[in-house]
């Protein structure tokens, strides 16, 4: 092996432990576990679909030594609040006192810049995956109304036990969670932007408010004759399959098998653009729906409430 190999391969090495010192296992049953990162002194940041449990949590700390070998203190964490959204959730946690000293600035990766992954087993110590960058936008809104600035793809095969890990830049600098649910393949950053906003968010309310209407919507493609006389830009618009009851779609006089053409001003082609209208901000505004009911055009007039707990 070249001397240049050898000095990458140090380097990551070198990387992999700094970053342990700050990532933790999580762990809610007997087997299996994913990761977590000490975001700050006794709060613990990690994904959320894979945290299996809101009860009985435990955190394997990191080691003490230099090899960030596990000492088997398994101690229990407390969850503050999960956001299915964004997929984050948040754990308390006295003794997580090793947080990360520093963040990068997701939006100074690029395609073609190498990612690290760092998580940690319950049993083993750290994990990690190597990977470039495939991918950076801007922003980009997903089906379930997130939208992650930037956006950042990453090309790794992420084990099980590195989701929630923490992802780093060249630089060795954390630059956000790592998650493989925003992505058909791969994995994707959660940038710390996000997990800022969240985690102060769930902190101070326990959940992220988010606004409801009280519909269930599928894609459906409109006639082109309708497309090009309404001029919409987009070919697809949403039917109504379901209208909850008592909800603000109900109150306001929505049916199933209404076609949703817009939501506050904006075309809706797709049911994620009407949860991207749905955001904190929107609860307890009146939003202006136009419809498309028995082949008329229509507009009512909806009152956003928060959405429950259990609602999608």
């Amino acid at each position: 092996m070249s001397e240049a190999l050898m000095e990458l391969s140090n380097a990551l090495a070198a990387a992999t432990a700094r970053a342990a010192a700050h990532i933790v296992a999580v762990h809610t049953g007997p087997r299996g576990s994913s990761s977590g990162v000490i975001w700050r002194a006794g709060l613990i940041l990690t994904a959320d679909h894979a945290l299996g449990s809101d009860e009985e949590i435990h955190v394997t700390l990191p080691g003490q030594g230099t090899d960030q070998r596990p000492d088997q203190r398994v101690v229990t964490a407390a969850l503050v609040g999960r956001d299915a959204t964004t997929d984050l959730a948040v754990l308390k946690c006295a003794e997580a006192v090793s947080s990360v000293p520093a963040f990068g600035d997701p939006a100074t990766l690029a395609a073609g810049h190498l990612a690290l992954v760092v998580g940690r087993t319950r049993a083993s110590g750290p994990v990690v995956a190597l990977g470039a960058v495939s991918l950076t936008v801007a922003e980009r809104k997903h089906w379930g109304g997130t939208t992650l600035s930037p956006y950042i793809r990453l090309d790794v095969a992420l084990q099980p036990t590195a989701i929630g890990g923490a992802v780093m830049d060249a630089r060795g600098s954390v630059i956000g969670i790592a998650t493989p649910k925003f992505a058909r393949f791969g994995a994707i950053a959660i940038p710390t932007a996000t997990v800022n906003r969240v985690s102060d968010v769930v902190l101070s309310k326990g959940h992220v408010p988010r606004g409801y209407l009280g519909v269930g919507l599928q894609p459906v493609r409109l006639p082109a004759a309708f497309v090009q006389s309404a001029q919409r830009k987009g070919k697809t618009a949403t039917i109504v399959l379901d209208v909850a009851p008592e909800g603000p779609a109900y109150k306001a006089g929505l049916l199933i098998g209404d076609l949703l053409l817009s939501l506050d001003g904006r075309e809706v082609h797709y049911p994620g653009d009407v949860h991207s209208a749905l955001g904190p901000d929107s609860i307890g505004k009146t939003l202006v729906a136009q419809l498309l009911r028995g082949g008329e055009l229509r507009e009512i007039r909806i009152a956003v409430t928060e959405r429950p707990n259990e609602a999608e």
